[in-house]
C-alpha cells in the first residue's frame, strides 16, 4: 500500500492531540480509527494494477535529432475506475534535452472495461537502439488517501538513425549526374565510358572519336559521343578503429564519415552503380552487399544507425583482405579514414600496391577545421606557438596525403560539413574522365 501526500497530512494533524493528551499507540490508533479505516477503503476500491493490460504502437525509427512518438494504449479490464500517475520510462538519451523524465509521466482515468491511449514523444540524442523500460503504475483510491502500485515490462525498440544532413547537396549532384549521363553530350573516352549516340562533327572535337564508317555512308563527318558507362561497382569502407573516436565539432570523424557515405550512395544507386559497404577495425563491424538501386541506401543507413567507433588499432592487412574478398571484380574502393602519419605509414601504405593493381582508390579523411584556425593565430607569443602547431598538423596531413598520391590514389581531405560534398565532386569528376 502506498500513502499520498495527503494521506500523511491528515495523519500528522489527526496525531496533535494525542501526542498531548494520549501518549500512546493505542490512544493514537483510537483517535486516528476513523482515517485508517478511511485509508483502508480507499485502498481497496482503487482499481488494480496487476490485471492492466497494455499495447504499444508507434515509431519504430527515427533520424538523429527528429522526434518519435509512442503511443501506449491502457486497457482497465477490472470493475473499478482507474485514477492512476503513468510512467512509460525510456533512457535518459531519448528524452528532451534539458527536462527531466517529466515527457514519459501520464495521468490517466480510465473507466472499468475501457482503454485510453498516452503518447510518449521522445527526442533521442544518440544513434543507435533503444528499447523501453518498465512501465509503472500508481492507481489511486477515490479519495486519494492510498494507492496500489505495481510495473509491467513492454518491449519496444526505437532504431535512431544517422540524421544524413548532407543531403542537401543532392539535388545539385543529381543535375550534373544527369549531364555526364548523356543528357547533354559527353566527348571525354575513357575506361569507365560506354558508345552513346553519333552526330555532326564540329570543329574542337576529338579526333579520335571520329566513326569513319558512319562518315563513309554519308556527306558529313560523324563523331561518336560517349556516356559514362553505368553498373560500376562501387565498395565504401569505413575504418571503425581508434582514429574514427577522434571528436571534431560536436561529433566524432565516424559521424562526419558516415554522413559522407550515405550522399554518396544515394547519388551513385541513383546513377545506376552498385554500392556495397564494409565497416572494419579488427574484424568486420558492419556489411552491406549485394543491395538493388532502391534498396541499398535504406540498408546503408541501418547499418550504419548502430555502429560506434572502437578503441583498438585498425589492422590494415585484414582490412585489404576484406576488401579483395569483398570486391573480387574491378571497382572504385572508396576508404573512409584517418590521415595520421603513423598508421598510413605503417598500416596502409604497405599494403596499397595490392588494391591499386586490381582496383581504383579514392581515400576520404575528416580534417579538423579548428587546425586551420590555429595555423593562422597571431598577436600573442601563445598564439604564435598555437599557429605553429596548427602548420605543423597541416603540413603533416599534407605530406601523408602526397605519399598516397604517389601510389595512385585519389584523396579528398575536408571539414566534416565540407567532406560529403567534395567526396561526390571526387566521384563525379573519376566517372567522367572515365576512371571507374
Amino acid at each position: 500500500m502506498a500513502l499520498t501526500g495527503r494521506t500523511a497530512l491528515l495523519a500528522a494533524v489527526g496525531s496533535l492531540p494525542v501526542g498531548f493528551l494520549a501518549p500512546s499507540w493505542t490512544g493514537m490508533l483510537a483517535v486516528n480509527a476513523p482515517l485508517c479505516l478511511a485509508i483502508l477503503c480507499d485502498y481497496a476500491l482503487a482499481a488494480p494494477v496487476r490485471t492492466l493490460r497494455f499495447t504499444r504502437s508507434g515509431d519504430t525509427s527515427v533520424r538523429l535529432g527528429d522526434g518519435a512518438e509512442v503511443q501506449l494504449t491502457v486497457a482497465n479490464p477490472s470493475r473499478r475506475r482507474l485514477r492512476a500517475q503513468l510512467r512509460d520510462a525510456w533512457p535518459p538519451s531519448t528524452l528532451p534535452t534539458g527536462t527531466d523524465d517529466s515527457s514519459s509521466r501520464h495521468s490517466v482515468t480510465v473507466p472499468a472495461g475501457e482503454r485510453r491511449r498516452l503518447t510518449t514523444v521522445l527526442h533521442p540524442t544518440r544513434r543507435g537502439d533503444h528499447e523501453a523500460d518498465r512501465i509503472t503504475v500508481r492507481s489511486y483510491g477515490p479519495l486519494g488517501l492510498a494507492a496500489r502500485q505495481g510495473s509491467h515490462r513492454l518491449p519496444w525498440k526505437l532504431r535512431v538513425l544517422p540524421p544524413f544532413t548532407s543531403r542537401k547537396h543532392l539535388p545539385s549532384r543529381l543535375a550534373r549526374l544527369r549531364e555526364l549521363d548523356g543528357r547533354t553530350s559527353v566527348l571525354t573516352r575513357g575506361q569507365g565510358t560506354e558508345f552513346d549516340s553519333l552526330r555532326e562533327y564540329v570543329p574542337g572535337d576529338d579526333t579520335r572519336s571520329i566513326d569513319w564508317r558512319a562518315t563513309a555512308r554519308q556527306t558529313t563527318v560523324a563523331v561518336r559521343t560517349w556516356r559514362p558507362e553505368r553498373d560500376r561497382r562501387i565498395l565504401l569502407v569505413l575504418d571503425t578503429g581508434r582514429t574514427s573516436a577522434g571528436r571534431v565539432g560536436d561529433a566524432t570523424r565516424l559521424d562526419a564519415a558516415m554522413d559522407a557515405a550515405l550522399l554518396l550512395t544515394a547519388l551513385a544507386s541513383r546513377a545506376g552503380d552498385r554500392v556495397d559497404l564494409l565497416a572494419y577495425d579488427r574484424r568486420v563491424r558492419a556489411r552491406v552487399q549485394g543491395r538493388s538501386a532502391g534498396d541499398v541506401l535504406p540498408a546503408v543507413v541501418n547499418a550504419l544507425a548502430t555502429l560506434e567507433p572502437e578503441l583498438v588499432e585498425t589492422d590494415a592487412r585484414g582490412l585489404s583482405s576484406a576488401v579483395m574478398a569483398g570486391a573480387p571484380r574491378r571497382s572504385l574502393i572508396v576508404l573512409l579514414t584517418g590521415l595520421d602519419a603513423a598508421p598510413v605509414e605503417e598500416g596502409l601504405l604497405p599494403v596499397l600496391p595490392q588494391l591499386t593493381q586490381r582496383h581504383t582508390v579514392l581515400v576520404a579523411s575528416v580534417a579538423d577545421p579548428y587546425a586551420a584556425k590555429m595555423a593562422q593565430a597571431r598577436g600573442s607569443a601563445q598564439a604564435v606557438y598555437e599557429a605553429a602547431a596548427g602548420a605543423q598538423t597541416q603540413a603533416q596531413r599534407g605530406h601523408t596525403a602526397e605519399q598516397l598520391q604517389r601510389h595512385g590514389v585519389t584523396v579528398v581531405d575536408a571539414a566534416p560539413e565540407d567532406l560529403p560534398p567534395a567526396l561526390v565532386d571526387a566521384y563525379l569528376a573519376l566517372k567522367a574522365a572515365g576512371r571507374l
